[in-house]
């Protein structure tokens, strides 16, 4: 279940450059280039605001927009965008052209669940190897999340991606092995069984 579609309204750039870039963030806007789909690159100035807006919202990386421009809509999915290190506002976003059949390459988070019925609950600790997966997924099916079941784990294992069912067409981008997304570590203090065993 990925975040709603959302639409933002873009006005044509007539000049590139620094110049013109500063200019348009005097005025609200930020510079922004849709390319992809074998097509030309379109540069392009969104409204500011609205881009702040939804990457605060979250899932921006993850969520197709579409872009009316020039009287026509454009299917589209963030690839890049930059921040002022300074101020925190978006200096500018690299659109990736998409259409129903493409396929994506985006960074899918990992969350974890029954933590409680591993070896967590008598003190393990879980030791996240991958934050996010890298993932190819149909562009207008992007998983907002993937879900790691630890259910039956114990000190000592390691849960790799073949543990994890994946979304439907959701498939890694490290095809040659079963890589580890985390792994359930005894603490650092030892356990008190380990204690008595010693």
């Amino acid at each position: 279940m990925s975040h709603a579609s959302y639409e933002l309204k873009a006005e044509a750039r007539e000049r590139v450059g620094k110049g013109s870039s500063r200019e348009l963030r005097r005025n609200g806007l930020i510079p922004s280039v849709i390319y992809g789909d074998k097509q030309a690159p379109i540069s392009i100035a969104l409204s500011a605001n609205e881009v702040t807006k939804r990457i605060h919202a979250g899932g921006f990386m993850t969520t197709v927009a579409t872009i009316d421009y020039n009287g026509g809509k454009i299917s589209v999915l963030p690839k890049d965008y930059q921040l002022d290190p300074v101020r925190d506002f978006v200096l500018h976003v690299d659109f990736l052209r998409v259409s129903a059949d493409s396929q994506v390459t985006v960074d899918v988070p990992v969350h974890f669940i029954n933590e409680e019925k591993s070896g967590i609950k008598i003190g393990g600790v879980l030791n996240i190897v991958r934050h996010e997966v890298e993932m190819m997924v149909p562009a207008n099916d992007i998983p907002e999340f993937i879900t790691v079941d630890l259910d039956g784990f114990k000190i000592g294992d390691s849960i790799h991606i073949s543990h994890v069912k994946l979304p439907q067409g959701a498939k890694p981008t490290i095809t040659d092995r079963d890589f580890t997304i985390a792994t359930i570590v005894a603490p650092a203090g030892g356990t008190s069984e380990d204690a008595a065993s010693e």
